[in-house]
């Protein structure tokens, strides 16, 4: 069953990501993610009292709220980079350096769950760490300071992605892992607002168009299926493979980011695509 929620996750994430590009157009990322962020909340919390799980509340210990807040904290700052880096960036190029997270996952997974790391993980690992170089093609912007803003933002994204899924491991066990991201998404919340607030960019708001709510809206419904299957998934399955599937959401993403931004996938890129295929798949065969 996690297998099916693993595979959820990644359709859900990559669509979410073309809807919060078209949405967030030229108008500040940190408000348009705080704003995307309210949806998922809404999303999480109505899942909460439809399971029930509302009632497991109390029983929560503070050393799992702890890793649930941590894990929060993260997948707020994660979302925050990963949308700033979509708005200045290409999606071909933003979304796989975000998707290395794995490899450090899988790091801290060995370390802190002691998963084994065999001969077939460090294969993965190797065709993902090169497929992922492989798309990442530079072009002559990339050389002024503004131009590498965008591998900055995404790759504070993917460390802060490699840590939300470690504390939120950390965090679902022993409770029901709506209520786990319920919890997680309010953090994530009060965290997008707060930057929004701090950087004098909420009076904006009235300047987005109807256009732009209905993806930035879209996307949030997205991002909260995802992230509740993400969670489920990885409740009862092994943190690596979970990722690994997860990070499948890059077939959407760039199937769509033709189709919408016209971007295409040179020969190299291409190359790159199918070894991350590659080693996702073997590690779903571990």
């Amino acid at each position: 069953m996690w297998l099916i929620f693993a595979l959820l996750s990644a359709l859900f994430a990559g669509i979410s990501s073309i809807l919060a590009k078209v949405g967030i157009g030229s108008y500040d990322s940190n408000l348009c993610t705080a704003l995307r962020t309210s949806v998922v909340l809404v999303f999480s919390w109505i899942m909460v009292f439809i399971t029930g799980a509302f009632s497991g509340i109390s029983d929560i210990s503070a050393k799992t709220l702890l890793f649930l807040l941590l894990s929060g904290i993260c997948t707020g700052g994660s979302w925050i980079c990963y949308f700033k880096a979509l708005s200045i960036g290409d999606i071909n190029r933003v979304v796989p350096i975000d998707k290395s997270s794995t490899i450090l996952t899988i790091v801290l997974g060995f370390i802190l769950f002691g998963e084994p790391v065999g001969a077939l993980k460090l294969t993965a690992l190797v065709l993902l760490g090169a497929g992922i170089f492989l798309m990442i093609e530079k072009k002559p912007s990339d050389n002024t300071k503004s131009g590498r803003r965008w591998l900055l933002y995404a790759a504070a994204s993917a460390v802060f992605a490699s840590l939300t899924t470690i504390f939120g491991k950390l965090g679902v066990t022993g409770i029901n892992p709506d209520l786990g991201s319920a919890i997680r998404t309010t953090t994530a919340l009060v965290l997008a607002w707060a930057l929004a607030a701090s950087t004098g960019k909420i009076s904006e708001i009235r300047s987005i168009d109807r256009r732009s709510y209905i993806f930035i809206i879209l996307s949030g419904i997205a991002t909260g299926a995802s992230w509740l299957c993400y969670y489920r998934a990885l409740a009862d399955g092994v943190t690596s493979a979970v990722v690994a599937i997860d990070k499948l959401s890059l077939l959407v993403t760039i199937g769509f980011a033709f189709i919408v931004f016209h971007e295409k996938l040179s020969k190299r890129a291409a190359v790159g695509l199918v070894l991350m295929i590659l080693g996702t798949f073997i590690m779903t065969r571990i």
